[in-house]
């Protein structure tokens, strides 16, 4: 009898301990459960909503810089930059399409005001209404936007969100890097302050503020993909920001930012397959925007700085052949006669592997780094000279090809032509307007909403050749002819538009 319950004793002991053993599991369960159950009610990123029986209530109180900024994600950022990114909306002038037609005549373009039509019916100039974003960079009213959102337009309007709409002036536009800049007059105008574009690292995170199918002050966020693009064939002078923010059809010009609430980039273009958002955005870096915005509103123009080399990359082929232990740098393919290159001793044959203590890891970074030099500057210049280093000096000069701008904005107020801005027609502007290579002039590049130059049909894209019979063949004389014209009298201005001659009248 005594094994059967010495048996017993053993079969109720292990159940008991079996018992505890279940017991314990679950209060272990229900613990780790209610912790867990505590996280998803409070977030899970501490940053806890309440406070609860196992935590004290003061540390719910006090939550830390990171708590307090991780509870409210990017809306402090937004509600600062928000009101300085505005909807524009420009109006285009377009061509009738009748020329497009094989055996029309010319003279259905115009209608009466061209030389050839002949007493024929005027025919009305279409308008094509373009909506794009802008950011305003100052208290002044100064927008900077992208150039293809403004180009060709005869009128500008911009829009801010608190409803206020302004009739806006180009200030001038550069084609060369697609940024251009607007001014518009008001009280209280928002504005976003220029940040350094250089300290953007890869996976940093940046707002996308714009007008994607018109969808004003539209939000959108995402991190920096990648930097220093380039190669893209959207303008000459690229070192795109690449980001996944969101960027669509509307967002150009439109303010790409920083976690400081900085203005570090202008968003101009997309890649895509379908035309929308893909997850491959561009943007201006604001050290080019920076530097381009302040050239047009201080000078009226765009000032590059020059230095006189052909270049071309370096291949590991050609690192092997130049004694290089790195293919990078630019070598030097031509050197120009008399310009700051020439005068500083540079070869062909020479690599250039350092810009004033700047690394230089191609042609692009090169051509980015002269050209947003201030002209006047000395420079220092490293270079690869049959395998040994060499510093060189020598002083920047001002870019030959850059936009020479003239400008009527700051003659007589009563001038006729006043608010009215050209810059030289040089052989790359005529073949892009479809104009003769042999005609002379100055090209119309900005022009006040509203002025009598606007109100006679003037255009962005004409080109000025003759002010009252006198030929006009640079920015300088197109500056004396404005100068000197006289008060009570028509202005009769001979212009060329798209290929076409064409007189025009404006008068007192």
């Amino acid at each position: 009898m005594k094994n059967p319950l010495h048996h017993s004793s053993s079969i109720s002991l292990t159940a008991t301990r079996d018992r505890k053993k279940v017991l314990v599991g679950l209060a272990v369960c229900l613990f780790f459960s209610g912790m867990l159950i505590t996280a998803f009610s409070t977030g899970a990123v501490g940053s806890p909503a309440h406070s609860t029986a196992s935590t004290p209530s003061h540390s719910m109180a006090q939550p830390g810089p990171a708590d307090s900024q991780v509870g409210r994600g990017f809306a402090h950022i937004v509600k600062a930059v928000r009101p300085a990114v505005v909807n524009i909306t420009a109006s285009k002038v377009m061509g009738t399409g009748f020329s497009d037609v094989p055996g029309l005549p010319d003279w259905f373009k115009y209608g009466p005001q061209d030389k050839h039509s002949f007493g024929m019916p005027s025919v009305p100039k279409p308008h094509e209404i373009g909506t794009g974003s802008g950011v305003i960079v100052s208290p002044e009213g100064y927008v900077v936007t992208n150039h293809h959102v403004v180009e060709g337009a005869k009128t500008v309007t911009v829009a801010l969100i608190d409803k206020r709409e302004f009739t806006g002036s180009i200030v001038g536009s550069d084609p060369q890097t697609d940024l251009a800049v607007i001014k518009i007059q008001g009280d209280n105008l928002p504005f976003i302050a220029w940040g350094d574009s250089s300290k953007l690292d890869v996976g940093d995170y940046v707002l996308a503020i714009g007008s994607p199918f018109g969808l004003h002050s539209t939000v959108t966020q995402g991190i920096v993909s990648a930097k220093g693009r380039d190669g893209m064939g959207i303008s000459q002078y690229e070192d795109f920001i690449q980001t996944d923010a969101a960027i669509n059809p509307g967002n150009s010009g439109g303010a790409l930012v920083n976690m400081r609430g900085e203005l570090v980039g202008i968003n101009t273009a997309i890649l895509s397959r379908t035309g929308g958002y893909q997850g491959v955005g561009l943007a201006i870096p604001a050290s080019i925007g920076q530097h381009v915005y302040t050239s047009l509103v201080t000078t009226g123009k765009v000032t590059r700085g020059f230095l006189g080399v052909g270049i071309q990359a370096v291949t590991p082929d050609l690192a092997k052949s130049f004694h290089l232990n790195r293919p990078d740098g630019a070598i030097v393919t031509e050197v120009r006669e008399q310009s700051p290159a020439d005068r500083a001793g540079l070869r062909r044959g020479d690599t250039i592997v350092r810009y004033q203590d700047q690394a230089i890891a191609g042609p692009r970074a090169l051509q980015r780094a002269v050209t947003t030099t201030t002209v006047g500057t000395e420079v220092t210049i490293t270079v690869m000279r049959d395998g040994v280093e060499q510093t060189l000096r020598t002083t920047i000069v001002e870019h030959p090809m850059g936009q020479r701008v003239a400008s009527a904005q700051h003659s007589d107020t009563e001038s006729r032509l006043a608010g009215l801005t050209v810059e030289d027609l040089t052989p790359r502007l005529a073949k892009q307007l479809g104009v003769d290579g042999r005609v002379t002039g100055v090209v119309v590049t900005g022009i006040r909403a509203g002025s009598q130059a606007e109100q006679a049909g003037l255009v962005q894209g004409d080109v000025i050749r003759e002010i009252n019979h006198e030929p006009v063949q640079s920015s300088q004389d197109f500056r004396q002819a404005v100068e000197t014209l006289p008060n009570e009298q028509p202005i009769l201005l001979f212009i060329n538009r798209q290929g076409t001659p064409l007189f025009l009248t404006v008068n007192v």
